[in-house]
C-alpha cells in the first residue's frame, strides 16, 4: 500500500518543507532551514520524492527506513532544474535524481528527518 498525494503534502507542510513551484505532475520543495531542493512527483496516484543523485551513497540508510522503497533506475524530468543533467534516452541531457516511494506518513516523516540529518548533522 502506498501513501496518497494529499497525505504526503500534509506531512511535508507539517515538517516545514516549503514549496517553490508546481508544474504538471511535479512540485519543487525545499527542506526546512537548509537550501536543498527535492521534488514530489505524482505517477498515477502514487507520489514519489526525488532527491539529488549526490545522495546515492546514502541510499542504504534511506531505504533502511521501514516503508521506504527506491526505484531501481534514476528518475528523469525536464522540470527538475536544480538537479544535474545527463543523457537518458535521446541525444539531449535531462535532469535526473533518485526516486523513493512510501507506504505511510511515518515513513515520509522519518525519510525527511534522515535527509536533513545527512545534510546538516548536529
Amino acid at each position: 500500500m502506498s501513501i496518497e498525494e494529499q497525505d504526503i503534502k500534509t506531512v511535508l507542510t507539517n515538517l516545514e518543507c516549503r514549496t517553490n513551484f508546481s508544474m504538471k505532475k511535479i512540485t519543487e520543495y525545499m527542506l526546512p532551514k537548509v537550501k536543498e531542493a527535492f521534488y514530489l512527483h505524482i505517477e498515477g496516484n502514487t507520489p514519489h520524492i526525488i532527491i539529488r543523485p549526490v545522495f546515492e551513497v546514502f541510499t542504504v540508510d534511506l531505504i533502511g527506513i521501514e516503508g521506504v522503497t527506491k526505484r531501481s533506475d534514476f528518475f528523469h524530468n525536464a522540470e527538475m532544474t536544480r538537479f544535474p543533467k545527463r543523457v537518458h534516452k535521446g541525444i539531449n541531457e535531462i535532469y535526473y535524481g533518485i526516486s523513493f516511494k512510501f507506504d505511510d506518513k511515518k515513513a515520509v516523516k522519518l525519510f525527511i528527518k534522515k535527509l536533513i540529518n545527512i545534510i546538516n548533522p548536529e
